[in-house]
Order: structure tokens, then sequence, then C-alpha cells
């Protein structure tokens, strides 16, 4: 696609950079950001010599960062931002009506790292393991892990379906390929793991196809050297990001990894692709970044970088045709974006206040956006006509932090709208939201979904 003359501007004032995949890359510092139940951001300081002696933290939510945040709340909540929370409900003339459905549980008791949406099947992932429900009965459909061995991978971090094969993220720095070889027994069977070995044959010859990780130690480009921390998948492409830093390109037809690029100078938490063809990382380095093509180009360059947060970035959203993009962080904010023509480049236009803690998941479904917080709630936001929002409700009824959320359309209801919403609790709560004229009494339409699309 032809990338427009606004991305090559900044959201503030903040500099593009050139990224090239044999760059030499600074060992990551063992700072951990944590969040955790009892508190909105505190720092760890324990050391980590290597990906591989990481270990999941369960009861946490675990994210690297560089730097330590500041305490003082009026700092966190960024009061340089402006709010568009300027609706309320009844100025919407809208009703909202919601019922938790039903509680699921992983078949071994487990926190609930993420969720994601198949057709009709719910993909729950746990530790190491991924618990599949079916979303017509919830019922458990399959449950599989790496060899049966649920230690031998590390926790995993993120799926995503491409080209009809389910990709997941894995702490021991890789990503595995699955597919679903009987609908009627439920049986998922590893197919690969990337980069495949193949692919490090063809480029371990050559020495400019290694960087440097660590004084006297390298890796090939096609590897991630750090827990693999988010997965997006757009336009038969899977793009996969890390705590090393680093952003990679996947064709799902042949899992060769196409392009590498040093993304950050933190650890990146957060991945999303546009249906256009842009990419936006998130980091513990407070920024967001996009990436795309220029026109005739193949490889993706650095397009904008945007500045707001007060600290790491742990989520990214975008509204159904890719024109908005939300962020949400540990400053208990929400950053909502939006292309702006007339200035040709990215501006931010507001805040969603209200989490009392950090926003660690946002989808977007049916113009409605969902944030889930360490504060234990999900809040559901509406957009009005003229680009103020509304706070619709809250869901309350986890008793820990809220990591993961995915939702559908129910087009044979009325226009509802199914939400699972995955917590430290270990639980996986199923709401039905409904939301409609207050005067006529009609479900408000909802745009295309993309959420099934394999």
């Amino acid at each position: 696609m032809k990338v427009r003359s606004w991305l090559r501007s900044t959201c503030s004032s903040s500099t593009c950079i050139s990224t090239a995949k044999d760059a030499i890359v600074p060992p990551p510092t063992p700072n951990q950001l944590v969040i955790s139940d009892s508190s909105s951001c505190s720092v760890d300081a324990q050391a980590s010599s290597s990906a591989s002696s990481l270990t999941s933290q369960d009861s946490t939510y675990t994210t690297r960062s560089h730097t330590s945040l500041e305490s003082n709340l009026s700092i966190l909540t960024l009061p340089s931002v402006p709010s568009l929370q300027k609706l309320s409900p009844e100025a919407l003339n809208l009703s909202i009506t919601t019922l938790c459905i039903t509680s699921l549980k992983p078949q071994q008791p487990a926190h609930v790292n993420f969720l994601a949406l198949n057709n009709n099947l719910l993909y729950a992932v746990s530790g190491s393991q991924v618990n599949v429900f079916n979303t017509t009965n919830f019922t458990l459909f399959d449950s599989f892990h790496v060899n049966n061995d649920s230690s031998s991978s590390g926790s995993i971090k993120s799926l995503a379906f491409c080209d009809g094969k389910i990709f997941t993220a894995h702490q021991d720095c890789r990503i595995r390929v699955w597919k679903l070889t009987s609908s009627s027994v439920g049986q998922h069977k590893l197919i690969a793991t990337l980069p495949t070995v193949e692919d490090r044959l063809r480029n371990f010859i050559l020495p400019k196809n290694y960087v440097k990780v660590r004084r006297h130690r390298k890796k090939l480009w096609v590897e991630h050297y750090d827990a693999v921390s988010s997965l997006a998948a757009a336009e038969n492409l899977l793009h996969s990001v890390s705590w090393d830093k680093y952003l990679k390109i996947w064709r799902a037809k042949d899992f060769r990894c196409t392009e590498s690029i040093k993304a950050h100078d933190d650890a990146i938490n957060a991945v999303a692709a546009s249906p256009g063809g842009l990419i936006y990382t998130g980091s513990a380095d407070k920024r967001i970044r996009v990436w795309g093509r220029a026109f005739g180009e193949k490889k993706h360059v650095l397009m904008a970088t945007l500045e707001k947060h007060k600290s790491a970035v742990n989520a990214l959203a975008l509204n159904f045709d890719g024109s908005v993009l939300f962020s949400g962080a540990c400053d208990r904010s929400i950053l909502v974006w939006e292309r702006e023509e007339s200035a040709n480049h990215m501006v931010v236009t507001g805040a969603l206040r209200g989490h009392s803690k950090a926003i660690l998941c946002l989808i977007n479904v049916c113009d409605l956006l969902l944030s889930g917080s360490a504060d234990r709630t999900v809040r559901i936001w509406h957009r009005g006509h003229d680009g103020r929002y509304c706070c619709l409700t809250v869901l309350d009824g986890h008793a820990k932090p809220v990591r993961s959320l995915v939702g559908v359309a129910e087009e044979d209801s009325g226009g509802a709208v199914k939400v699972f919403s995955g917590s430290f609790d270990g639980e996986i709560k199923v709401w039905k939201v409904m939301i409609s004229s207050s005067s006529v009494k009609t479900p408000i339409p909802c745009p295309p979904s993309n959420v099934d699309e394999d």
C-alpha cells in the first residue's frame, strides 16, 4: 500500500530512526515492572542472567522496564491530555443490559493469561497450556501443550490465528504452530516451531546474519532471544514482538522470517496490525511506534513515534477500519489516537479515565471499546458521533487483575455482544452485553467483524 505522508511525522516532538536486521543490540537490563493485585505499579529489580532462566509468575503480570515509575498519581493520570469522557448514557439515549452468563475454568487450576476466539471456539491460555472451549454450550473442546510437558516451553504469552493455523508465543523465545486436525474429535497437532530448522540452516553460514545479544554471544537474526510477548496477524503475515526489543515478520504459508527490526529501546509488550498494512508496537520505553512500507518498498521502516504515556505501554487495539488506535499503560489512562488528515499526522485526541490501576488489555468490538485492568474490572466505552466517549458500564466480578478480553457480536440475539474476560483468579467470565436506543429499543448496528476470518 501507499503510505501517506502523515505517517512521516510524529504525534509529539519525537524523532524517526532507521533500523537494520544486523544491528548490534545491547543486552536487556534485568529490571522488571511487576503489576500486582496490591499496587498499581512497582519495580522489581531482581536479576535474570539469560532468557532461558526467566520464570513466569502466574500471580503477577510482568513486563520489562528500564525505568522506575513516578508514584505521584497526578503524573500517572496524564493531566496534560484532555478527557474525552463528556457523554452519559442518558445523553446518548442508550440503555445497556449486562449479564454474567457463566464462568469457565481451566482443566488444571491456573491463571488465565490470554484469550482468543476463532469461529465457535474460545482459546484460553493458562500458564503453558491452552484450553479450548465451545462457545455455544461452554463445554471443554480440547486441551493441548508442548510434548505433554507443561514446563518445557515456559508460559504462553499470546496466541493468534493466521492462514488456518494457530500460533502461540512462548516464554522460551519460540513461536509454535498448531493445526486443528479434526473438528469432531478436537485434536490440535504441533506442526512447526519458529524459527524452523530450514530457516536456521539458510542463515547460519554468513556472519552478517548474526546479531550480538550478550558479550561474546550472538544469535541469528531470525531468532528472538527473550520471551515472545505478543502476536498479531494480518494479510497472511504474522507479526511477533519480544522483550528482546525486536519486531519480526513471518510468512504464514512457509514459516519464513522475512524481516527483523530493532523496534524499541526497551521490552516490547504489545503489537497491533491494521488492515492497511501498518504495524503498531507498544513498549516499556513508554512509546508507541508505527511501521509501514513506503510506496514500492518491500521492507518496513519507522514511520512515526507516538509519545504521550508516562509509563510502560501494555496494550494496543484498533477500531474495525484501523483509523483509530487505543493504547493502555500503567499510567491508568487509555489514550485515543486518530488520523488527522488536515494536519498530515496522527494525534492523540484525548484520554479515557476511570480505572484505578494499570490497563492490561484492550479490545474493540462493534464500535465498543473494552478495557481490562489490574483493578479487577472491565469497563465498556462507547463513542459518540462527535468523537466524545461515554463509559457505559463497569463489569465487576473478578477477584484478581483482568489480563485478557475477547468479544464477538451475536447475530442471532438482536445485536448483543458476548464478552469473555480472563483473570489471574483462574476464571473466564462470560458476559452478555446488550446496548440499545432508549427511545426505539433497537440494537446498535455492528460494523463488519474480522474475528472469525479463519
